[in-house]
């Protein structure tokens, strides 16, 4: 078994010393960072978002892995940084303005993380002008909103107009979701997507990115 097919594995299995060492082990081999990154932690946890879609795993299957992955990243991320290893992308998320709940994020943003793209979390309670103002700071191509209560989902209305209103619906794409949610809400106030639970907001992602 190669040292990537290893990485993946213990990724899989959330043994975050383990994979530690193997990628330690893979970069003094000569593999490539951006290999490691691909082949190995991110290899393992797309199989970990593929297993939690289907129902074969639970929640504390999925951060055991990602607290594995993470454990690869530092090892890697000097050498991604000194390479400029490209991501899949780069999403802004965020639960919008008057709503403190964030499980559901949090959930999105460890599954994209493993997917490849760089996540900028905003965290809870976010005002519509932060989300547009962060997506232009760091470039994002996708802006995700999240919603547990009904009395917040207005919020995500104001976002997806001030992208409109500015100019920027052509290179920033509005992905919403949340326990309240439905398609044919995210169709109404004119978002790019929707996504029903937090496996299958990276599918969306990646569609709205062209990465599919």
């Amino acid at each position: 078994m190669d040292l990537l097919t290893r990485i993946a594995n213990e990724v899989r299995a959330g043994e975050p010393d383990a994979v530690r060492a193997l990628a330690a082990e893979a970069l003094a081999a000569g593999v490539a960072p951006a290999e490691v990154l691909r082949g190995g932690l991110i290899a393992g946890m797309t199989v970990v978002g593929d297993a939690f879609r289907l129902r074969e795993i639970f929640l504390p299957d999925v951060l055991l892995a990602a607290r594995a992955m993470q454990s690869g990243l530092e090892v890697l991320r000097p050498q991604l940084a000194a390479g400029g290893v490209p991501t899949a992308g780069r999403v802004v998320l965020g639960t919008v303005r008057g709503d403190l709940h964030d499980i559901g994020k949090n959930l999105v943003g460890i599954l994209l993380g493993g997917a490849g793209f760089d996540v900028i979390d905003l965290g809870v309670d976010v005002p519509p002008e932060r989300f547009v103002d962060s997506a232009v700071e760091h470039g994002a191509a996708v802006i995700g909103i999240s919603a547990l209560l009904t009395t917040t989902m207005v919020g995500m209305r104001e976002v997806v107009a001030l992208v409109r209103e500015r100019g920027l619906a052509d290179r920033i794409k509005v992905i919403v979701g949340g326990a309240p949610l439905t398609e044919a809400f995210a169709r109404e106030i004119g978002a790019d997507g929707y996504a029903y639970d937090a496996a299958s907001a990276v599918g969306r992602v990646k569609q709205l990115v062209g990465a599919a």
